[in-house]
């Protein structure tokens, strides 16, 4: 299948044909903690809870495929049948998605997506709220706020349905639906409304970053929402922008992850070479290695908390293990395994478990998370922060 910007081909530890894999999935992630759409909200805790580690899955790809096959001959829904194999299977993180949904990820994960620029979240009781309003966005225009809950998608009830066959209905299929109009219907306190937006093309931004007005005059915080296309160059370019020695915070709090290649270019900014992760498909050892020429004279601060996920995970763990910086927050989730993509014959796509990364110094992160260095108490969002600058200072970041 033509496959989107999140398979990456990194060296094998052992010889022999190039495989291409899917790592740290963003979507599979989001469908879990019950949020995905726009951009994923900062300091997000996962609705599930600490996840357990779960072996590699027991279904192949060649079973899913033989029963949607099967199904297809039947008459039958070949996704539904796929989804049923998977759920069987025991695989914590394998699931089915449409073809629509696998391209709005797609699209997600390239830096830019049509849609109406809004988040979105599902709640205890299955109802669907506004997480997030990305600025200049139709949304934003018309309006609408964090905390507004959404009814209707084109008079379609969405309430109990997956929060990403919701966000698949806000986008409309990707190919002609900027410029559509799709009508939603809304609730805010007592006061329930219909709204008509129009769908834009829309760009992400991942990385953001800003001076320390507390620390030396060139000390910056770089938050990294998601590793999208191009966020590692973003971050290599930010980290080359401050003088050598004057301090770093890199705010990777409700980070769900996202391509592993931006994630060892991030690491690369802060090592010079060596490893950054092992990871294994099927028992087929590899390895991902950073390039060499990062900074590593500047002090360096790595804030996490339970919605630091996967791609952010492996970052975290990298910089931890080679005792490139200090990590402080609270355990990150726990998303650490692998997944492989097969096409289904209806076009919808089956995500697979095949086998789990792990940091420099040998340890697991699925199902463990990463235990900070420094741990903030509960979800105090700026009283971590502050306890970080604090650390910058100390480390020679600070005035």
């Amino acid at each position: 299948m033509s496959g989107p910007c999140l398979f990456v081909q990194p060296r094998r530890v052992r010889r022999g044909a190039a495989l291409t894999l899917v790592f740290a999935s963003v979507l599979a992630t989001g469908a879990a903690v019950g949020s995905w759409g726009a951009e994923p909200g900062p300091g997000r805790e996962p609705a599930a809870g600490r996840i357990p580690a779960h072996p590699v899955g027991s279904v192949e790809s060649d079973q899913v495929k033989a029963a949607a096959a099967a199904a297809q001959q039947d008459g039958k829904s070949a996704s539904q049948a796929a989804r049923e194999v998977v759920s069987r299977s025991g695989d914590r993180w394998g699931a089915v998605y449409s073809a629509r949904e696998y391209e709005g990820f797609r699209q997600h994960l390239d830096g830019a997506y049509v849609g109406v620029g809004v988040s979105a979240r599902q709640d205890a009781h299955g109802r669907i709220e506004v997480e997030r309003v990305q600025p200049g966005s139709p949304a934003r225009k018309a309006g609408l706020r964090a905390g507004d809950r959404l009814l209707t998608v084109d008079g379609t009830r969405v309430t109990g349905r997956p929060v990403t066959e919701v966000v698949a209905r806000l986008r409309g299929h990707a190919a002609r639906s900027a410029g559509t109009p799709v009508v939603l219907g809304l609730q805010r306190g007592g006061h329930s409304w219909r709204q008509t937006l129009r769908r834009a093309r829309l760009a992400t931004e991942p990385v953001t970053v800003d001076h320390l007005s507390d620390q030396k005059p060139g000390a910056v915080r770089i938050k990294v929402d998601s590793f999208t296309k191009g966020s590692g160059e973003r971050i290599r370019r930010a980290v080359r922008s401050i003088p050598r020695g004057d301090g770093i915070l890199l705010d990777l709090r409700g980070n769900s992850g996202g391509l592993v290649t931006e994630a060892v270019t991030a690491a690369s900014s802060f090592l010079d070479g060596g490893l950054v992760a092992t990871y294994d498909v099927r028992g087929d050892q590899r390895v991902l290695d950073a390039k060499p020429g990062g900074d590593t004279s500047s002090p360096l601060v790595v804030l996490v908390d339970g919605g630091t996920m996967s791609a952010a995970e492996l970052l975290t763990g990298a910089l931890q293990d080679r005792g490139r910086a200090v990590v402080i927050g609270s355990r990150t989730f726990g998303k650490g395994s692998v997944q492989m993509p097969s096409e289904l014959p209806d076009g919808s796509v089956a995500e697979l478990t095949v086998g789990h990364y792990r940091t420099p110094a040998g340890r697991n992160v699925d199902g463990e998370g990463i235990a900070p260095d420094l741990t903030v108490k509960g979800d105090d969002g700026p009283t971590a922060e502050a306890r970080a600058r604090t650390v910058l200072g100390g480390l020679g970041g600070g005035s």
